[in-house]
Order: C-alpha cells, then sequence, then structure tokens
C-alpha cells in the first residue's frame, strides 16, 4: 500500500454485486458475508514520503457475527430495514500475533538517526460494523473496534519522537480524505422502500412473520448514527527509555547515565467521530456521560453565536 498525496475518487458500486449482474444488496453479497476465512500469515506494507511501515499478522480469521458479538446463523448476522432501505452487518476480525515496524525514508523529513519503531502484541481483534443502502450497497456509515488484550511497549525517547514525526506525516493525508468524505456527504433523502422480494425473508429466521414496527425498533437499537472509531487496551505498560546511542558522547562528558519512565494504564479507550458537527447530539455515543450533555449545551451556544455573526457580516 502506499499514502496519496491526493485522495483518490470513490470506489463507486460494490464489485460483488456488479459482477453479479445486480446493482442492490443481494444474493452475492449474503453469499460473500458469509464466508469464514481463515490465513496463516500475511504481510502489508505501508510506503509514504516520510517513512515506510510493516504490518505481519499471524492466525487470522473473519467471520460473521451477529450484533452481540456471537457467531450464531448467518441470518442473524444482519439486519434489513425496507423502510429505510439499509442493512446493518456485523463482522469480527481476530489474530493470534501482530508485529508493527515502521522506519523512516531516505528522502523522508526525518531525523537520520532515528530509531526504527517496533511494537509485537499478543492476540486481538477488531469488530466491524456497516450500515450500507440497499439500492446501491454504498458503505452509509461505519464502526470500527480495535480490541487489545495487555500491551506491553518498551520506547527510546528517539523512538517516541520518530512515532510522533509519522503521525505528523499521515496527518495531511488523513485530514484531506476527511475533507472528500464530507464534500461528498450524501444529503438525508427520503428512502422510498424496495418492492417485496424473495430474498429479503433471508434476513429473518424461518417461522418467524416479519413486522415492520419490530424490525425498525430492532435496526435503531443496533443502528450507527455516524462514523467512528474505536481503540479500547485492557491493559498497557509503556515503558520509555533513554536512548544512550545517540547521546553517548554527551552523557559521558557530562558524567549523566540514561534514565527511565513506566506508566501503566488500566482500560485506555480513545473514540475518534471524525464527522461529527458542531452542536449535534452526542447520546449515541459509546462512552456517553451526563457530563457531555453540558458540553453539548456549550458547544450548541458557540454555534449559534457564530452564526450569528455571519448572518451580520
Amino acid at each position: 500500500m502506499r499514502t496519496c498525496e491526493e485522495p483518490r475518487p470513490p470506489n463507486g458500486q460494490s464489485p460483488i454485486a456488479l459482477a453479479a449482474g445486480q446493482s442492490e444488496y443481494g444474493f452475492a453479497e449474503k453469499v460473500v458475508e458469509g464466508m469464514f476465512i481463515v490465513v496463516n500469515s500475511i504481510t502489508i506494507k505501508i510506503h509514504s514520503k516520510a517513512f515506510h511501515a510493516s504490518f505481519e499478522l499471524w492466525q487470522l480469521q473473519g467471520y460473521s457475527v451477529n450484533p452481540n458479538w456471537q457467531q450464531s446463523d448467518l441470518r442473524l448476522t444482519r439486519i434489513t430495514d425496507p423502510q429505510r432501505g439499509e442493512v446493518l452487518t456485523f463482522k469480527e476480525l481476530t489474530w493470534q500475533t501482530l508485529r508493527i515496524e515502521a522506519d523512516a525514508t531516505d528522502n523522508g523529513d526525518q531525523d537520520p538517526v532515528t530509531t526504527p519503531l517496533r511494537l509485537i502484541t499478543n492476540q486481538g481483534r477488531i469488530q466491524i460494523s456497516l450500515k450500507r443502502r440497499t439500492k446501491d450497497c454504498n458503505v452509509v456509515a461505519s464502526k470500527l473496534m480495535f480490541l487489545l488484550d495487555d500491551l506491553l511497549w518498551v520506547l527510546t525517547d528517539s523512538q517516541l519522537k520518530a512515532m510522533m514525526k509519522y503521525a505528523e506525516s499521515l496527518s495531511e493525508a488523513m485530514e484531506k480524505s476527511a475533507q472528500q468524505r464530507k464534500s461528498m456527504a450524501p444529503e438525508s433523502v427520503q428512502i422510498t422502500p424496495p418492492a417485496p422480494s424473495a430474498q429479503q425473508s433471508w434476513s429473518q429466521p424461518f417461522g418467524v412473520s416479519p413486522n415492520a414496527s419490530s424490525i425498525s425498533q430492532y435496526f435503531d437499537k443496533h443502528d450507527m448514527k455516524e462514523s467512528s472509531y474505536h481503540l479500547l487496551i485492557s491493559r498497557l505498560d509503556l515503558h520509555i527509555c533513554d536512548d544512550s546511542h545517540a547521546r553517548e558522547s554527551g552523557a559521558l562528558k557530562h558524567g549523566m547515565l540514561g534514565g527511565a519512565i513506566q506508566l501503566t494504564f488500566r482500560r485506555m479507550a480513545f473514540d475518534y467521530y471524525p464527522f461529527h458537527r458542531a452542536g449535534d447530539a452526542c447520546k449515541h455515543w459509546v462512552r456517553y456521560s451526563e457530563a457531555m450533555e453540558t458540553r453539548g449545551q456549550w458547544a450548541r451556544k458557540l454555534v449559534s453565536e457564530f452564526q450569528s455573526k455571519i448572518e451580520k457580516l
């Protein structure tokens, strides 16, 4: 993989649907979603103008799950609402070992003495929720949760500086991509429900008569109001050590030895909502609390003041 200076145009319709000669969510999509994938090892290499990185995964498994993240009947791994014309699907990826390595490129703006960044983790998993339109299979919203257990990470100060520079080099490309998605985000429109077909019966268990109100309530319970990305680490032991190799001459000159800092985090979580607009409600957030309501009132007040100033100008 290679990072782009300018974001590429969107992919358009689903290639699975086009290959099957259909334009909407149907039998071909359900067959592909029902596959259980097992990969012994996989290597992903990423190239950027500032650094190059590699991700190595062992014993990777991918499968469909129900909204409670349990393996069950495939008919229970999707929720289709004909009234909205949308479908929810749930996936889970698990692995035994993950190895991440990043290093500065020769023509990048990095410090030539930076140390390659390395991280090895034990088993983990990624939970993926997708909301798509049934008429063209385009993704409307997504939710990605990256879950890790105990994690031990030893960093030198030069590696920490390099990691900050790597993140800075990626921020520009990510910002351009976010601006593209915001500019191309579809306006809320009334979706006409598709005509009943035999394919829609796949979304309901046998022996259960579909009920529009019950389906809508079940859909609302697991719906993603907006795209979001989450990282949850059960326990993180972070050791930051002085890189004596880069300062060996200076340390000997002043008679000083390197030091170290140990930080322990428990149940550390990061939640990112890239398309949340200022002043909008956040009751659907994963870790919503009443304290956020005060922040929401403050944000709505600032937005109204800003709008009034713009109207005067």
